[in-house]
């Protein structure tokens, strides 16, 4: 459980320190994704998604 807590507290300091730091990007990057076809947007989820999955899998190889 507590590893489930570590990983949504950096993904809230990640997601924390864009809004902070970078607000005009992120509101660039959201007109352009709302530029950008829906299938287009769903393969980038999927791709972040499998990126995620790479980075545990990682993790648990070298020993969390």
């Amino acid at each position: 459980m507590s590893l489930i807590l570590l990983a949504f507290g950096l993904v809230m300091i990640f997601e924390g320190l864009v809004y902070a730091l970078a607000p005009s990007l992120l509101e660039r990057m959201l007109e352009t994704l709302r530029q950008m076809p829906e299938a287009a947007v769903r393969q980038i989820g999927f791709l972040v998604i499998v990126g995620g999955l790479i980075f545990v899998w990682i993790a648990f190889q070298i020993g969390v």
